[in-house]
């Protein structure tokens, strides 16, 4: 069953920033780039590092522990192409964000 959930307010986050948001128990990191907003698993795969805690370079977010990129659109993940992240649409209704997890 595919849930939309209530991640942010829109305006919390300005364009070039990402954070993690936690939903239903699982963290999410939400970025906010010149294309919308973006949401991918918060764990990067090489050593479980925050991404929301990374930074955001247009739309490629770096993990802050190795910089790691990865495509916020896709998940792509730009050294290891084997290791993406799990993406989560999302939607601004109201001036809020949301992310549907299925």
């Amino acid at each position: 069953m595919n849930s939309w959930w209530d991640a942010a307010e829109a305006s919390s986050l300005s364009p070039g920033s990402c954070r993690t948001v936690e939903i239903n128990g699982r963290r999410i990191a939400l970025a906010h780039t010149p294309e919308g907003f973006f949401a991918v698993d918060d764990a990067c795969p090489h050593r479980g590092g925050a991404l929301g805690a990374g930074f955001l370079d247009g739309t490629t977010l770096h993990c802050p522990l190795h910089g790691w990129g990865f495509d916020i659109r896709d998940g792509a993940c730009q050294p290891r192409p084997e290791k993406p992240v799990r993406t989560y649409p999302t939607r601004t209704e109201d001036g809020r964000v949301w992310i549907r997890i299925d």
